[in-house]
């Protein structure tokens, strides 16, 4: 898996979180469309952005291709900063679980207690 971070720029003030959260609804339809994407966290602070979860370097390369690049300045009047890293290792303290590459793993206790 690959998680991609993107931040973007404000040419205005952070907004606040109902501002945030309604931007974040209205565009959310189209990422619920976006082939090998697992999950976006949208992000406000003093630039914008997102984390993406996508399954492969492939399908974040695919969406992040020369139009991304194209359709954000537009719709943001500034250039995005992109960074990819490889994902392996999930803690996951809601679903009370720890995944390697998306499957469950079980600890041992010692390696519960050494952390």
């Amino acid at each position: 898996m690959l998680i991609a971070i993107v931040e973007i720029p404000r040419a205005t003030p952070k907004p606040d979180k109902e501002a945030a959260v309604a931007r974040a609804l209205g565009s959310a339809p189209l990422y619920r469309k976006v082939d090998g994407l697992i999950r976006k966290d949208f992000l406000n602070g003093e630039e914008g952005g997102g984390v993406y979860l996508f399954e492969s370097r492939e399908a974040a390369e695919a969406w992040f291709n020369d139009e991304w690049w194209g359709w954000i300045e537009e719709r943001f009047g500034a250039r995005p900063t992109l960074k990819f890293f490889d994902h392996y290792v999930t803690v996951d303290n809601v679903g009370g679980a720890v995944r390697v590459d998306g499957e469950p793993v079980k600890l041992d206790d010692a390696s519960e207690a050494a952390e």
